[in-house]
């Protein structure tokens, strides 16, 4: 009977695979962009700049690996195999390294920590005995990885100047290290290698060498496109054909070369006489090959720009991990389940920066990439920073900060405004159709910011037509970027480059402009009382107060309603007590971005991470940073919650990562209550959220004959148990009930939660 009653419930409940567990954190870091690939004794590994994932080599499945499973850091510049091939070394852009072996993560920090001065940059790993060599922009740095422990330091320029090293390889007995100033080398048993004196220069081979090889007992060194060999004696040129060399790697008899010139890339093999075997090349799946190995007859590609394949009797086979292009550098929505990133910038001036790598769509837990690889048309919209999805229709919309607005409808089919469209380009930049925020209003019209435009706000009605205004204040470029649409339809207009926050309210309707109302927020009484002029974010909460991220903290506006009135409203700054001081909300930080959940919790994301406050900002509940989460980075960018799931998205410097908290929005029908997990499986010591429930109601989980468990309440239309009773002890296996009293005052059984521990 209870194997019967647990099928059964399990056929009735809906499907929620791909959910993260609450409190429980995801990645979604770019897997495309492979700089290198090397082999262990079971897997194939591949390293990106921002994480690393592995592949069986029996090719049936891939794992990722970054800090939500165990590794330090995010940023790889460098990774390496032990001779053995029983375990890796990840080293990272900031000079920490981790050992990885059996899946078990160990971590080597001294180089990270270190005061020793300059470019600590880790560019390469050669392993000799047990040591690894690290070639790093000060030296090599001797690491024992076994022991975690820095064995020496080597100081190789003249004079004992620090100088980059990009490889070292040990040869018949000495240390070759590539450098800007040539190949130098010393006695690998040498008395003392961290005595620049004890290295001499290569002669014969001048200027900067980026790679080393070892081929047939012969050393190979690469000089911008040309590949050299040396005998013990002599340098002589073996192979140039004016594409740059990104990788050399070996194999038996033969040379494998990862090239490029421009946007094209190829694979050249060679024998050990510098003759030209074969070129390998489909545009597909190399176009900038950084590494290449001839691993099991196969070869192995690692490429910046098209991620990791295999070749083999002449086909490609890709193996990247599905994920988006990129990172996310300008907005994010979500909206009915998908999410719409976009991966485009500007810079703190609101100077373009050239970014093409179009949008990205996460929809049933998959990565979609849209950018001119897939829709030609999308190559004359660089930049793309903002975007906002229609509620009527789930049409998307963006922004491209130099080509206009476009949309991609559920065909993904795009159309295009600029010359066709009032949108103009920027006066100051003819040719550039800059579009820097994108906000619908209550009644599905799109509002356009249209930056240096000499109309720089524009409207698109739902039924098609548009209608275009001049913001009446001096602004400087005629800067304006992102909007927001209180509950009263004002608009909330952000003026970048430190100018500000606008308010317009359309009066009686959009067509008659002669009762239009405008208010600009500044510093002072008077002037708006903003905590600073750089305004950096805006959101509204649900208690339809209007909240301002500035360079020096948060102002709120309370009394909306009031902006227009004749005593006015300006922004209160708030005052709380943190530790034993109080003081001024966020008043020492970049507030670069906000979002709200559903029980009125204020996220808060600035370059030294990021925040969860209560609705009245009096208590902080989280506080997220690099060291003690798998945050990324701590310059946060933007923050977007999936409000079904209660899902938070942080898109950082160094990628996008996502944590599900404990709210949700409330949904007025029954049938969106679900439990998660439900059953709770054997072992399972997570929490337990029971979505779709009214805000702030009553939940009481019970036994069938009415006893109580445990009593909580909803956060938004979300609550959530820990699986103990009011005692804190683990309840026994069974059927509990969930029951919620609602705003009647009555109380009503919502669903039942199963548990086995057997």
């Amino acid at each position: 009977m209870r194997l019967s009653f647990l099928a059964l419930l399990l056929a009735c409940t809906p499907p929620i695979f791909g959910q993260v567990p609450i409190g429980q954190w995801r990645e979604h870091l770019p897997y495309g962009q492979a700089i290198d690939v090397i082999e262990s004794s079971d897997k194939i590994w591949c390293a990106t700049p921002y994480s690393v994932f592995s592949i069986d080599k029996d090719e049936n499945s891939i794992d990722r690996w970054s800090k939500i499973n165990g590794l330090s850091e995010t940023g790889v510049s460098a990774i390496a195999a032990r001779l053995d091939k029983q375990s890796i070394i990840i080293a990272y852009s900031n000079s920490n390294v981790d050992v990885l072996n059996n899946g078990i993560v160990r971590n080597l920090n001294a180089i990270k920590n270190s005061t020793q001065p300059g470019n600590k940059t880790i560019f390469s790993i050669n392993y000799q005995d047990h040591k690894a060599y690290l070639s790093t922009g000060i030296g090599i740095v001797v690491i024992d990885p076994d022991k975690l422990e820095v064995k020496d330091t080597y100081i190789i320029g003249d004079a004992g100047n620090r100088i980059p090293v990009f490889e070292t390889f040990n040869f018949n007995n000495r240390l070759y290290a590539a450098t800007n100033a040539g190949v130098k080398s010393a006695p690998v048993n040498g008395p003392n290698l961290a005595d620049y004196r004890s290295w001499e220069t290569s002669s014969g081979l001048s200027g900067p060498v980026s790679k080393l090889a070892i081929l047939n007992n012969q050393l190979l060194a690469c000089r911008l496109d040309t590949l050299y060999v040396y005998d013990g004696t002599n340098w002589q040129s073996l192979y140039a054909d004016g594409w740059s060399i990104n990788g050399i790697s070996t194999f038996g008899t033969g040379v494998l070369l990862a090239e490029s010139r421009g946007l094209n890339g190829r694979l050249v093999v060679l024998n050990a006489s510098g003759q030209l075997q074969q070129v390998i090349q489909q545009a597909q799946y190399i176009q900038k090959p950084l590494q290449a190995h001839v691993i099991n007859s196969d070869i192995w590609v690692a490429d910046s720009l098209k991620g990791l394949s295999k070749y083999s009797s002449n086909n490609f086979q890709p193996y990247t991990p599905n994920a988006p292009l990129s990172i996310v550098g300008g907005s994010i929505d979500i909206k009915n389940k998908e999410v719409w990133a976009s991966a485009g910038a500007v810079d703190d001036s609101w100077r373009n920066t050239g970014n093409k790598n179009g949008v990205q769509l996460y929809s049933n837990n998959q990565w979609s990439n849209f950018n001119s690889g897939l829709i030609p048309a999308m190559d004359s919209l660089p930049d793309i920073i903002t975007v906002a999805i229609d509620p009527l229709s789930s049409k998307a919309w963006f922004g491209s900060y130099g080509g206009g607005l476009f949309s991609l409808d559920a065909n993904r089919s795009i159309s295009i405004y600029k010359q066709n469209s009032p949108i103009a380009p920027a006066y100051f930049s003819p040719g550039s159709y800059r579009v820097s925020g994108l906000a619908f209003d209550q009644t599905g019209n799109l509002w356009i910011a249209n930056y240096g435009g000499n109309q720089n706000l524009h409207i698109l009605k739902k039924e098609g037509n548009w209608q275009s205004m001049t913001v009446p204040f001096p602004l400087a470029e005629n800067a304006v970027s992102d909007i927001i649409i209180d509950d009263l339809d004002q608009k909330w207009i952000l003026a970048p480059n430190g100018q500000g926050l606008i308010c317009f309210n359309h009066g009686t309707s959009l067509e008659n402009t002669n009762d239009d109302r405008w208010k600009w927020f500044r510093t002072g009484s008077g002037n708006g009382n903003l905590p600073d002029n750089a305004v950096l974010s805006i959101v509204k909460d649900k208690n339809s107060f209007v909240w301002i991220g500035t360079k020096k903290g948060i102002g709120i506006v309370q009394c909306p309603q009031e902006v227009f009135t004749t005593q006015g409203c300006e922004a209160i700054l708030p005052v709380v007590q943190q530790d034993n001081f109080a003081g001024y909300l966020f008043r020492d930080e970049e507030v670069q971005c906000m979002a709200v959940d559903g029980a009125d919790r204020k996220w808060v994301g600035t370059k030294n991470g990021v925040w969860l406050i209560s609705a009245d900002a009096e208590k902080t509940i989280y506080r997220f940073t690099s060291d003690n989460s798998p945050l990324p980075d701590n310059d946060v960018r933007k923050i977007a919650i999936d409000h079904f799931t209660g899902e938070v998205y942080f898109a950082t410097r160094k990628g996008l990562v996502s944590f599900r908290s404990t709210a949700t929005e409330t949904s007025a029908q029954k049938t969106d209550v679900l439990v998660y997990p439900n059953p709770v499986p054997p072992g399972y010591t997570g929490t337990i959220g029971i979505r779709g429930l009214p805000n702030q109601s009553i939940v009481k989980i019970t036994e069938p004959n009415g006893r109580l468990v445990f009593q909580t309440r909803a956060l938004g239309g979300q609550a959530v148990w820990n699986g103990k009773n009011y005692k804190g002890q683990t309840i026994s296996s069974g059927v509990y009930l969930v029951l919620v009293s609602t705003e009647d005052k009555q109380e009503k059984l919502i669903t039942k939660i199963v548990f086995i521990h057997k």
